[in-house]
């Protein structure tokens, strides 16, 4: 296979300068994913989300529609609801001044009123951010951009979402976010974009599907890998229980294909689906130094003890994959701080790795250059390369 074996330099991974031309244009510009429509089952339910400085909230009206807006009152900017999730019952009181709003977002009106004597009600409402919505997940966007929206994204793997239901799945916990860990959020990436290291990194994972995994030729915005789940006889005590109960389970999801499948979305998200459930994991960067993982579990809708058993023994081999992953990111990120760092080298098993650094380049060719321009200079240097390219 014919392509450039080197991955970003190492300097990439290690500025703070670059974090926040990447925080606008990769993160704040592409489509991310809050939440499943299930997580918000009653009215007056609210999902926060939060990242590099953006607060979202997701509620679902008294017209059961959900909305996304600016979790910041219009007063004096405090945030409206506090936690990860919650109720709200019939309206949305800022804990700062008392301001209400509507679930619509619509102001019903500032406390003391008669303080506010030209305030023009339907000019303060909250700010909505931008929501997009597919197969029973939503998506938001905190800036406008060309980029596709994460629907047109997917449409290429509606079938896969049709195949595992997602329309009628429901959450099996609370959403979580992870310890913060001590690494640049694209280390993950690096880890995560290719197999090469499941049979070494991984025995859970290899013992399930070993040398029956592969990944697609790489799709700028969205990416597949498969795992088929062996045939050969399984070492650990939960892949053996969950192979045995899987050949044991009833219809409609003894058809599903015998399989952990996996669809990234760009920038951070990746989607799991599992004959007994579907998950959703992203990492969420904080700093330059700084990453957490948020992750959430969605089981079927009329969960039998079989697909609970499988759920709890999938989630134990997903977690300790998960921290094995968390090491390696730790390991990988340390790298470009010794001097004897030469870079990546790529095997074709790690094409997927590449491919992705090359979409980064592609947003932010600065990236691309070995050596960091000087202080202060990042974003300006960017902007000359894109206009060279255009």
């Amino acid at each position: 296979m014919s392509f450039n074996r080197s991955g970003l330099p190492g300097w990439t991974y290690n500025n703070e300068e670059l974090f926040e031309l990447e925080s606008v244009n990769i993160f704040k510009k592409n489509w991310q994913l809050a939440c499943h429509e299930s997580d918000l089952p009653e009215i007056g339910d609210y999902i926060t989300y939060d990242m590099l400085g953006e607060r979202a909230l997701l509620v679902r009206g008294q017209d059961k529609q959900i909305r996304a807006f600016h979790n910041l009152c219009r007063h004096r900017g405090s945030r409206l609801v506090v936690g990860e999730r919650g109720n709200c019952k019939n309206v949305i009181i800022c804990p700062f001044h008392a301001w209400v709003y509507n679930l619509d977002g619509t102001l019903r009106g500032p406390s003391r009123s008669e303080t506010f004597p030209l305030i023009d009600r339907n000019e303060w409402g909250l700010k909505p951010i931008e929501l997009d919505k597919f197969m029973g997940f939503y998506f938001v966007r905190f800036q406008p951009s060309n980029y596709p929206k994460a629907s047109n994204i997917l449409e290429r793997h509606k079938d896969k979402f049709e195949l595992y239901h997602t329309d009628n799945i429901i959450s099996a916990s609370k959403i979580s976010l992870s310890e913060s860990l001590p690494i640049n959020w694209k280390t993950v990436r690096d880890v995560d974009n290719e197999g090469y290291h499941v049979a070494q990194a991984h025995p859970g994972l290899h013992d399930l599907y070993g040398e029956n995994y592969w990944d697609e030729d790489y799709h700028y915005w969205s990416t597949v890998s498969v795992g088929e789940i062996n045939k050969k006889p399984s070492k650990l005590w939960t892949v053996k229980k969950y192979r045995k109960i899987l050949e044991q389970l009833e219809e409609p999801y003894s058809e599903l294909p015998r399989q952990w499948l996996y669809i990234g979305i760009f920038p951070n998200t990746v989607f799991g689906f599992y004959p007994d459930s579907v998950i959703f994991y992203q990492e969420i960067p904080l700093k330059y130094n700084e990453t957490q993982i948020r992750s959430a579990v969605y089981k079927r809708s009329n969960e039998s003890r079989a697909l609970k058993a499988l759920r709890f023994l999938s989630g134990r081999i997903d977690n300790s994959a998960v921290e094995e992953d968390n090491q390696l990111s730790v390991w990988l990120n340390e790298a470009p701080r010794s001097s004897a760092y030469e870079g990546s080298f790529f095997s074709d098993l790690e094409k997927g790795v590449r491919d992705y650094h090359d979409a980064l380049r592609t947003m932010l060719p600065v990236i691309g250059l070995d050596e960091p321009p000087d202080l202060g200079k990042i974003a300006v240097t960017n902007a000359e390369l894109l206009a060279k390219e255009n």
